[in-house]
């Protein structure tokens, strides 16, 4: 069968939980296992959509929890993305996992399939902290996952969470230690936001939740980049952190402002310049799917000053910035002409620095990085 040229990285979205934590405002649907095997079929015939096999790099399954899936389920979902993704030899093949979710087998099953990445919702490495996030594992729970991932798969990154409501500096320092010494080569470390329509979002709003104040958060983001660095991880953005050889190429695709492709409820895909969202609903999903109806609820077609100030934000999300001269090549606009002005404001602020024809944050810049980004764009 004839492959198409197209982007080189696929994300697909499996939406399935036990439950939904208070902080989550991603596309999931808990408590509806009943779904899935319709759900398979709908990505199917979404995945037909694409006419023809598409050569990829980076495959990428978010949710959401893949690794809910049964072992039976799995196998089906790896079976039809070998079929429409046809990755090279030195691919990046990343599911998202939960500790509660992971056993064994299905480390296993995965493994064989050729995941050879595995990202892992741990959060927390305290029992009172993972309460509060409600998530659904130990302690325990998630240090033996990380052991028992490393018999088959080496590249495991850990999601962290710090200033969670009620959290010390000492508490996230603990925490952080701990994550540590799981011996991981990768960790995305975030800091707790309150997203409107979550739980969490309600209690704050209700007063029953209070926000750590931004005078620690600061302390906590700028201690994890210095403990970090320390220990021999290099940060390569925001809020990614690896050790020298094992950053994330599928979310770098991302960062550099490139297209990929999307297969799922609530994925978002940017081919051809033109950006497009599935519809958020699982259940509106399956049903346009099977009814063979478009799953698209957004569709935004970028112009070329749109698609530059969106590379460039991206671009500046990692620590080595954005060259000029690779900006120029691949937008056919330059940096000053874009947001000259924009980025020696800034630039006197002591937000950024320009060196070495690259323009990047400075760390002042990195602690108030989600302003700076509302103002490029």
């Amino acid at each position: 069968m004839t492959v198409v040229a197209a982007p080189r990285a696929a994300y697909i979205h499996v939406p399935f939980c036990r439950h939904r934590c208070g902080y989550c405002n991603f596309t999931v649907v808990a408590g509806r296992d009943e779904l899935v095997d319709r759900y398979l079929d709908a990505l199917q015939l979404e995945c037909r959509a694409l006419e023809v096999p598409r050569r990829v790099d980076t495959l990428y399954v978010g949710g959401g929890t893949p690794t809910h899936l049964s072992i039976g389920q799995l196998r089906r979902l790896g079976t039809l993305l070998d079929r429409w993704f046809i990755r090279s030899e030195d691919d990046e093949y990343t599911f998202e996992a939960n500790p509660a979710d992971l056993t064994r087998d299905k480390v296993d099953c995965l493994a064989d399939m050729g995941v050879n990445r595995l990202s892992l919702g741990v959060q927390s490495f305290q029992a009172e902290k993972l309460r509060m996030l409600e998530r659904d594992h130990s302690p325990r729970q998630a240090a033996g996952c990380c052991e028992m991932v490393r018999r088959r798969i080496a590249n495991i990154t850990l999601d962290m969470i710090f200033a969670v409501p009620g959290e010390s500096l000492s508490q996230w320092q603990q925490d952080l230690q701990r994550a540590c010494e799981q011996q991981v080569p990768h960790m995305s470390v975030y800091g707790m936001t309150f997203e409107r329509g979550t739980m969490f979002w309600n209690r704050r709003r209700h007063g029953t939740l209070d926000e750590v104040d931004e005078q620690t958060q600061a302390t906590m983001y700028e201690w994890t980049i210095d403990h970090l660095s320390a220990g021999g991880w290099q940060q390569y953005e925001v809020s990614n952190y690896a050790r020298p050889g094992w950053r994330s190429r599928h979310n770098q695709v991302y960062w550099r402002g490139e297209e990929y492709f999307a297969i799922g409820a609530g994925a978002s895909r940017y081919v051809a310049g033109v950006r497009e969202t599935n519809h958020r609903s699982t259940t509106t999903y399956i049903q346009r799917m099977l009814q063979g109806r478009s799953p698209v609820a957004e569709r935004e077609c970028l112009d070329v000053v749109q698609k530059a100030r969106e590379r460039l934000v991206l671009g500046l999300r990692r620590m080595e910035g954005v060259s000029q001269q690779w900006f120029c090549e691949v937008t056919g606009i330059s940096l000053d002409e874009l947001a000259g002005a924009d980025l020696r404001r800034l630039q006197s602020l002591g937000l950024l620095v320009e060196e070495n024809d690259h323009w990047r944050l400075t760390r002042a810049g990195l602690m108030v990085s989600d302003s700076i980004w509302v103002e490029l764009l």
